[in-house]
């Protein structure tokens, strides 16, 4: 994905409210549309110090849990999608080291995508870890478009 697209979707996605049903309600939404596809992914929703909703689908690997901490903590600390982050670094030939983040504790890989409320900003970060960076961030994208609609 290039950069203008990511930065264009993610401006896209301004949710009326998120609280911890809301949170129930996507991570419901990512399983039921990972589990129609037999995508082998764990499902993180968290805010900066609680974890909100978290489900290791079949097939998914307990690395997969390192990589989506690691994915959402880079989405919370720049207030980015980690994939928008990880495209940014790309282009720019840097890396998180940069940045003085180490790499035990954050990744510029796709899969995680800030929450944001209209008027209020980013409450918290939901990630898909499993598949494919692009395919991360996309099954992502698509929970918070079906929990945006209805």
């Amino acid at each position: 994905m290039q950069i203008e697209d990511i930065e264009a979707e993610f401006a896209s996605i301004d949710l009326a409210k998120f609280d911890e049903t809301e949170a129930m309600r996507l991570g419901h939404i990512l399983c039921d549309l990972a589990l129609a596809e037999k995508m082998p992914v764990v499902i993180n929703i968290r805010t900066g110090d609680r974890t909100l909703f978290h489900a290791a689908l079949p097939g998914s690997a307990p690395l997969n849990d390192l990589w989506a901490r690691r994915k959402s903590n880079t989405a919370l600390k720049f207030q980015l999608p980690s994939l928008l982050i990880g495209q940014r670094n790309k282009t720019k030939g840097e890396t998180l080291d940069r940045h003085g983040l180490p790499l035990t504790d954050y990744a510029d890989s796709g899969g995680a995508v800030p929450i944001r409320v209209k008027g209020v900003g980013i409450v918290a970060v939901a990630t898909v870890s499993g598949l494919p960076q692009v395919e991360d961030h996309k099954l992502v994208m698509r929970g918070i478009g079906v929990l945006s609609a209805g």
